[in-house]
C-alpha cells in the first residue's frame, strides 16, 4: 500500500512539473511570443490553426488573392496583421469581423481596386492603415471615417484619377494632413496632363467648377425617372383643361349645346 501511495505522489509531482503545452502553430509558420511569421510560404489562404492568443501575424510575400468571410480563425488579441506583396484583389465585407483589437494593418503592394465602407467597420481600434501600391483609382472617405482611432494612413503609389470624383477624398485629406503619410508620393495618374501632380497641392479653386456644376447621382436618376412622367402628365392635364374650356364656352353661347350633343351621339 505504501508503495502505491508513494508512486501516486511521484506521478502527481511529475504531472505538475510537466511543461504546459505550447499554443498551436501552423507547420508552415514560425511562432514565438504570440507572433506567427508565415511569410514567403506560397500560401493561398490564411492558416487555420493559429493560436487564439496570436498578437501579430505576418503573411508577407504569399499568393493570397481573396479574404473571405471565414478567412481568419478567432483572433481576439491580434494587434498587427501584415499582408503586403500578395495578390489580394478582394476583401469580403465580413472578412475582418472578430479583429476588433487590431491596431496595425498592412495591405500594401496588392491588387485592390475597390474598398467599401463595410470593409473596415469591425476595426474599431485600428491606428495605422497601409494601402500603398495597390490599384485604387478612387476611395470614398467614408471608408476612412469608419476608423475612429485612425492615426496614420498610407495611400501612395496608386493610380488616382484626379477628376471631380476625387473631390470628397481630397477634402478628407486636406482636413487630416497630420494622418497622411508619404504625402509627396500621393500623386495623380489620370488625366495625362495631371500625371504625377501631388493631390494635396490642389486648392479650393481647382475644384470650383466641380462644386458649381456637379449634382449627386441620385438627382440625375430622379430627372430621368420623373421627367418622362411629368411630361406625359402635363400633356394630359393640358388636353383635359382645354376640353373643359371649350365645352364651357359652348354652353355659355348655346344652352342647348349639351342636349344636341347627346342626341347626335345617340344617347
Amino acid at each position: 500500500m505504501g508503495y502505491w501511495r508513494g508512486s501516486s505522489i511521484l506521478l502527481a509531482w511529475l504531472l505538475l512539473l510537466r511543461p504546459l503545452p505550447s499554443p498551436a502553430c501552423p507547420a508552415v509558420c514560425r511562432c514565438s511570443s504570440g507572433e506567427a511569421d508565415c511569410s514567403e510560404r506560397a500560401l493561398r489562404e490564411v492558416p487555420r490553426s493559429l493560436a487564439a492568443n496570436t498578437s501579430a501575424l505576418w503573411l508577407d510575400y504569399n499568393s493570397i488573392t481573396t479574404l473571405g468571410p471565414s478567412s481568419f480563425p478567432p483572433l481576439p488579441g491580434l494587434l498587427r496583421l501584415s499582408l503586403p506583396h500578395n495578390r489580394l484583389a478582394q476583401i469580403h465585407s465580413r472578412a475582418l469581423v472578430g479583429l476588433g483589437a487590431l491596431q496595425d494593418l498592412d495591405l500594401s503592394n496588392n491588387y485592390l481596386t475597390v474598398l467599401t465602407l463595410e470593409t473596415f467597420l469591425p476595426l474599431t481600434s485600428l491606428a495605422t492603415l497601409n494601402l500603398g501600391s495597390n490599384r485604387l483609382r478612387k476611395l470614398e472617405p467614408e471608408v476612412l471615417l469608419a476608423l475612429p482611432q485612425l492615426q496614420a494612413v498610407l495611400l501612395q503609389d496608386n493610380p488616382w484619377v484626379c477628376s471631380c470624383s476625387i473631390l470628397p477624398l481630397w477634402l478628407w485629406l486636406s482636413h487630416n494632413r497630420e494622418k497622411v503619410q508619404e504625402q509627396s508620393s500621393l500623386l495623380c495618374r489620370v488625366p495625362e496632363q495631371l500625371n504625377k501632380h501631388p493631390i494635396l497641392d490642389f486648392g479650393n479653386e481647382s475644384f470650383r467648377q466641380c462644386q458649381e456644376t456637379s449634382l449627386p447621382s441620385q438627382h440625375y436618376i430622379a430627372f430621368f425617372v420623373i421627367g418622362p412622367f411629368s411630361f406625359m402628365a402635363s400633356i394630359f392635364i393640358c388636353t383635359f383643361m382645354g376640353s373643359v374650356t371649350v365645352i364651357y364656352h359652348n354652353l355659355r353661347r348655346d344652352p342647348h349645346f349639351w342636349r344636341r350633343s347627346r342626341i347626335r351621339s345617340g344617347c
